[in-house]
């Protein structure tokens, strides 16, 4: 084969990778409004509050693993412990913090030492104590004090204590809408046709939102450059890919920061994979596993598409590389351990649809981009007759990403419109051609460096150092 076949060869090749690309994506995009409106129509009239007098709720147990979080600990609990629901307990989980955190909880709440009874179901770093408040008003509050382990360790250790039905598993600096739970809740007693084994619901970037007494006061759309290309990134992960593949009943991912789950099932698979960068992704696969290959019932993983969490992200270039790093090698762990679902039609439209659909699409993307770019300039080099093609399949591709996240940004304004005024509108729109053009191929490098590291280098598998800004910053 000479080298003109060889290149035709090629072109042919990124042509139908393109194409596939565009396929899924016009798909999701048409799903996600399927999902949406479905969802707007069942509940517009529901009063959640009324479901605080249900008879019956599933009992719930509020997760959130804690580590050197001494200067919002206190703000943050405040948040939890004010959750609408009738049956809930908040479990802080301190991981053997080298700060105050520990101090701080136990003088502000009055916390004193309890022999509360509790069974290792599931492995954790051994557990130092749990603290209970002495005031009535904080009943429901508890503290686990164990030696560190990691954020999955943490968790473990919440599973092990906790005493309810289902766990909200999230990151303690995330804020909460008051009413989260009676909405991540309504999946379990709703759904007659399935056994609903967890529900994940959207996250918003709270960067430079007003926070007052632990709940967002005002929403703001961020000032820093590094969170507007985030909160880009977040529409079309959460209220158009997640929707999309929640209709399908294809969700293979909860986020860590915000995911509710059956614990009885969570312990029979093992709970938390403590040695991976991604628990939440793996959780989630290892879960459908199981329901395919154990117990073999009619089975979902729900998504609540209201915003219901809004978390601090990363403002600086060094703590964004490092949180993508991390987010790449969990993700190809995950993929890795749970080869065996690839394409195997055992597993339904999991194996068939949502695997493939990982690995094509999100863990091989930035691989095959690189490969195209570089491709490209060879051949614009060496003035090959059918350069021409790459370049318009190129132009090609920039278009529809330009276009997917213009939906993305009016499909949010049209739903749930969190940010208000067209401020917001006309900077994201301007963020989506600088996205093009800058942050689209550092995310590419990322990704890069986060394959190289997971099959090169071995990285530490710990908390990783995410820095906030704070939200003391902005008035409480």
């Amino acid at each position: 084969m000479g080298v003109s076949s060889w290149v035709r060869f090629l072109n042919d090749l990124f042509f139908i990778y393109a194409c596939s690309l565009f396929s899924m994506y016009t798909l999701i995009g048409v799903l996600s409004i399927f999902e949406l409106r479905r969802y707007k129509n069942k509940n517009r009239n529901i009063d959640y509050k009324s479901m605080l007098s249900f008879y019956k709720l599933p009992s719930v147990s509020v997760i959130a693993p804690a580590y050197n979080e001494q200067m919002t600990i206190i703000e943050n609990i405040k948040c939890l412990i004010t959750l609408q629901y009738p049956d809930f307990e908040v479990i802080i989980v301190n991981d053997g913090s080298k700060d105050n955190t520990l101090a701080t909880i136990i003088d502000y709440f009055d916390l004193v030492k309890v022999d509360r009874a509790y069974e290792l179901q599931v492995p954790c770093a051994p557990i130092r104590g749990v603290y209970k408040a002495t005031n009535p008003a904080y009943s429901h509050l508890f503290v686990i004090d164990k030696e560190n382990g990691g954020k999955a360790d943490a968790l473990n250790a919440g599973i092990n204590v906790a005493r309810n039905e289902l766990f909200l598993g999230i990151d303690v600096d995330s804020i909460i809408e008051p009413d989260a739970i009676l909405k991540m809740v309504k999946p379990f007693i709703d759904d007659q046709k399935h056994i609903v084994i967890a529900s994940g619901g959207v996250i918003r970037v709270a960067n430079s939102c007003e926070v007052t007494d632990g709940k967002i006061s005002k929403v703001a759309f961020p000032a820093n450059m590094w969170a507007k290309f985030q909160v880009l990134e977040y529409f079309r992960a959460f209220t158009l890919g997640r929707m999309a593949w929640s209709r399908l009943n294809g969700l293979l991912i909860i986020s860590g920061a915000f995911g509710l789950f059956d614990r009885k099932r969570v312990i029979k698979v093992g709970g938390y994979d403590k040695t991976t960068v991604g628990e939440d992704f793996e959780l989630v696969v290892r879960l459908r596993r199981y329901m395919h290959e154990v117990e073999k019932k009619r089975y979902r993983v729900a998504f609540i598409p209201d915003p219901l969490c809004w978390t601090e992200v990363p403002e600086s270039y060094r703590i964004l590389s490092r949180q993508r790093n991390r987010w790449t090698r969990g993700a190809i762990d995950t993929i890795l351990k749970h080869k065996k679902m690839m394409l195997n039609p055992k597993y339904g439209l999991i194996g068939m649809l949502s695997f493939p659909n990982w690995v094509l699409f999100e863990w091989l993307a930035p691989i095959i981009q690189a490969v195209g770019l570089v491709y490209t300039a060879i051949i614009l080099s060496f003035g090959f007759d059918n350069a021409e093609v790459m370049i318009t399949l190129l132009l090609f591709i920039l278009t529809f990403s330009i276009m997917y996240s213009l939906f993305a940004i009016f499909f949010e304004a049209y739903t749930f419109h969190k940010y208000r005024g067209m401020g917001y509108v006309i900077q994201s729109i301007l963020f989506v051609f600088l996205e093009m053009l800058f942050y689209q191929p550092l995310n590419m490098y990322f990704s890069l460096t986060g394959n190289f590291d997971f099959f090169f280098r071995k990285k530490k598998k710990g908390w990783g150092t995410m820095t906030r800004t704070g939200f003391s910053k902005k008035k409480q």
